[in-house]
């Protein structure tokens, strides 16, 4: 399987408000976008929104100063203080490595069906759109076992990473023999 293999799912659709001058409601924009390959064979992504503080102060940004011109650092998944709305596509028979990240991540089955696995070895199968997993900074891992690619949408809020028996469990990635993140990995 080929991480450059074309997905037959949609391009990605954002539409963002506004208000205009009389504080009326208004479309910002309304713009598609491609997902990304990554070095994970049949794994794409595509970050959508990401804000950097919480409170946002997105809601008084003009339209060329939004969010979805921020970008992550390194391998990170997630926006210290902020949040970030991501997609991430499986290929049939595809899986992600295991890692965690210290936030709480609210992912949604968009379309097609997904196994989430965790470090014990537990696996929690995922086949109707709109159901959804609240990770709260545990180390996973996600797999299409279907015969279509699949989508989800997440939201990852930073959050405090998880202490099990005084030891901070923060951002890991697991990675297979012999692979490797591009250099920007931390």
């Amino acid at each position: 399987m080929s991480s450059s293999t074309a997905t037959p799912l949609p391009d990605l659709r954002r539409v963002v408000t506004a208000h205009n001058e009389q504080g009326v409601s208004v479309i910002q924009s309304d713009t598609t976008f491609p997902m990304e390959t990554t070095p994970v064979p049949g794994v794409k992504v595509a970050g959508s929104w990401i804000t950097t503080e919480t409170p946002s102060k997105d809601n008084n940004l003009s339209a060329s100063e939004d969010g979805t011109s921020r970008t992550l650092e390194g391998h990170k998944l997630t926006q210290p203080n902020g949040t970030t709305l991501r997609y991430t596509d499986l290929a049939p028979g595809a899986i992600t490595p295991m890692h965690r990240t210290p936030s709480i991540d609210f992912n949604i089955l968009v379309q097609g069906e997904i196994i989430l696995i965790l470090k014990d070895g537990s696996e929690t199968h995922l086949k109707v759109p709109g159901e959804a997993v609240v990770q709260k900074g545990t180390l996973h891992a996600w797999k299409n076992p279907g015969t279509t690619w699949a989508r989800m949408g997440s939201v990852l809020v930073d959050a405090e990473p998880a202490v099990v028996n005084g030891e901070s469990l923060g951002l890991k990635w697991e990675l297979p023999e012999g692979f490797k993140l591009p250099p920007k990995a931390e």
